[in-house]
């Protein structure tokens, strides 16, 4: 399915480029900006914005890290 039509970029690119930055790195944080890039395109009228979010979010591998959940909290804790 087409998510953005003004960068023609589907759902399946999307799930490619989450996939595809997890196994290169398991500790990345990964955001719309980085899937942009993944992928040679940038936003542009920001319309599919909310679709695009959607998408990367039912990836599994779009969660933070175990080891780097919580760290705000940590942080005010020790403040």
């Amino acid at each position: 399915m087409i998510i953005c039509h003004c960068q023609n970029i589907s759902d399946t690119d999307i799930h490619s480029a989450v996939d595809w930055m997890r196994s290169a790195d398991a500790d990345t944080l990964i955001t719309p900006g980085k899937v942009y890039r993944a992928l040679g395109k940038s936003a542009d009228c920001g319309g599919c914005m909310t679709l695009f979010l959607s998408t990367m979010r039912a990836n599994p591998n779009t969660e933070i890290p175990s080891e780097l959940q919580g760290l705000r909290k940590k942080v005010r804790l020790k403040a």
